[in-house]
C-alpha cells in the first residue's frame, strides 16, 4: 500500500513540475501566433534555425537551458525554419541561418546571428523580459 502511494505521488509530482514549465521551451512557428504573441506585448524570439546548420545544433542546448530557467519562464520562443520561412526571413529582414530576433512589447529589442555562448545568448533572450 505504501509503495503505491508512494509511486502517486512521485507522478502527480512529475506531472505538476511538467505543468509548470509548459510556457518555457520552443514553439514551432506559425504566422498567426507569432503575430498574436507580438500584438500582445508578450516576450517573445524567434529563432532562426537550420537542421544542417552546426551552429543551430550549438546553441539548441543552450537555449533549451536557458528556457527551463524561471525567470524565462514568460518567454515565448518561436522556432522558424530557415530553409521554409522566406516571407518571415523577408519580414524580418534575415539573411542567415542561427539568428534570434527578439521582442519586447511589440518592438524588436534586439538580434544576433551564430552566438552560442550561453551569457550572450542570455543577456539577449533577457531584453525581451
Amino acid at each position: 500500500m505504501k509503495s503505491t502511494s508512494l509511486i502517486r505521488y512521485g507522478a502527480a509530482l512529475a506531472l505538476s513540475f511538467a505543468a509548470s514549465m509548459a510556457g518555457a521551451g520552443e514553439t514551432a512557428f506559425t504566422q498567426a501566433a507569432f503575430d498574436k504573441a507580438v500584438a500582445a506585448g508578450h516576450p517573445v524570439v524567434v529563432d532562426f534555425q537550420a537542421s544542417w546548420c552546426p551552429t543551430c545544433k550549438a546553441q539548441k542546448p543552450i537555449v533549451e537551458a536557458l528556457l527551463a530557467e524561471p525567470k524565462r519562464h514568460e518567454l515565448t520562443l518561436f522556432a522558424a525554419d530557415y530553409d521554409t520561412e522566406a516571407a518571415l526571413k523577408k519580414q524580418l529582414r534575415v539573411t542567415q541561418q542561427s539568428t534570434f530576433v527578439v521582442f519586447k512589447g511589440g518592438k524588436e529589442v534586439g538580434r544576433s546571428t551564430g552566438d552560442t555562448s550561453k551569457a550572450g545568448i542570455a543577456s539577449l533572450f533577457d531584453k525581451a523580459l
